[in-house]
């Protein structure tokens, strides 16, 4: 089913992509949002004693109380227990040097966290936006790749560092071409999408999850609109050509096998789980295939739909009359 195309295709895929709905409006550009990216990965390794780290954790309340969860602990003391030992680990000093010399002054992060969250507060008048920080994880010991809270984001540099990294996560390589610096900012949209996004807790099926999915992309794809549909759903250019060109045939296998209302969950993460691949369609058809179709989905219930806002398009939970309405229906190539 799933062929390459001439390089020539994937430019011109990839370019368009780039530049579809880039213009923000001037609504938009003029709503105040000024990002502060703090960086806490040097203060906080560099906090090796116990009056050190008082101060480190005295000085960052928000980041203490809800990524490191300060109020859960026993005790000060059995806190310190904890994370002292890491303060003089060389592997995470190692990281940390990686880290700043990667990222710098994030200029380019703090650019698309201005432009997005204009766009959210353009959606949601009352969003405020969460405070910023970067931190080095040890790769999990500490906390998570991302983390996103109403009133935090966190940024694990270490996982993004990328191929050069001394140290990488312990996970598959299709899962480590996820952890970009490029793919960083979209995959924190798509998890702050969540604070919106309303489910159906009732609604269990592969359609469900499928549009629930989508609703997540599209936010994103609203949000940061300059952002190519490659980084948002974190696919190759090769991938979203090929996808894009087999989308009847793709759509076709749903069909004829009955999936959409599938409810056993085994059979769902099979096309909503992470996989290299999804060989029950081809073997070189993606994983997460299903939320990719859902994408299609949304949008297309969306162009059709034009007076819909953004806001009403994420408190739906009404995935029949979404994909009803959406008229989806590609046609096989």
């Amino acid at each position: 089913m799933y062929y390459r195309f001439l390089i020539l295709a994937v430019l011109l895929f990839t370019f368009g992509c780039k530049k579809k709905g880039c213009d923000i409006p001037e609504e938009v550009a003029k709503i105040p949002v000024q990002v502060e990216i703090e960086r806490l990965e040097k203060p906080f390794y560099g906090a090796d004693t116990r009056e050190a780290m008082t101060g480190f954790l005295d000085k960052n309340p928000l980041f203490a109380e809800v990524y490191l969860q300060r109020s859960e602990y026993p005790s000060d003391s059995v806190l310190m227990r904890s994370l002292l030992p890491l303060t003089n680990n060389a592997s995470l000093d190692t990281l940390v040097q990686e880290a700043v010399d990667k990222f710098g002054d994030m200029q380019p992060e703090k650019e698309q966290l201005e432009t997005a969250f204009k766009f959210i507060k353009h959606h949601y008048p009352d969003f405020d936006p969460p405070q910023v920080k970067t931190f080095v994880t040890g790769l999990g010991t500490l906390g998570n790749d991302l983390f996103v809270s109403d009133t935090l984001l966190v940024f694990g540099l270490d996982y993004f560092i990328g191929k050069d990294a001394t140290y990488r996560p312990q996970a598959y390589e299709y899962i480590l071409k996820r952890y970009e610096r490029e793919k960083m900012v979209p995959a924190a949209m798509l998890l702050l999408s969540n604070r919106f996004n309303k489910a159906n807790l009732k609604d269990r099926s592969l359609l469900s999850e499928m549009i629930s999915m989508g609703k997540a992309y599209y936010f994103v794809q609203q949000v940061m609109p300059c952002t190519p549909d490659s980084l948002i759903i974190s696919y190759t250019d090769q991938q979203l050509v090929d996808v894009h060109h087999n989308e009847g045939r793709i759509w076709a296998h749903f069909i004829e096998k009955s999936l959409l209302y599938e409810k056993n969950p085994f059979q769902i993460q099979k096309y909503i789980g992470e996989r290299p691949s999804t060989p029950e369609i081809d073997g070189k058809a993606p994983g997460r295939i299903g939320t990719w179709l859902g994408w299609q989905i949304v949008r297309a219930y969306m162009e059709r739909n034009p007076n819909v806002t953004l806001p009403q398009l994420m408190a739906d939970t009404d995935y029949r009359k979404i994909f009803s309405e959406s008229k989806y229906k590609p046609k096989k190539k």
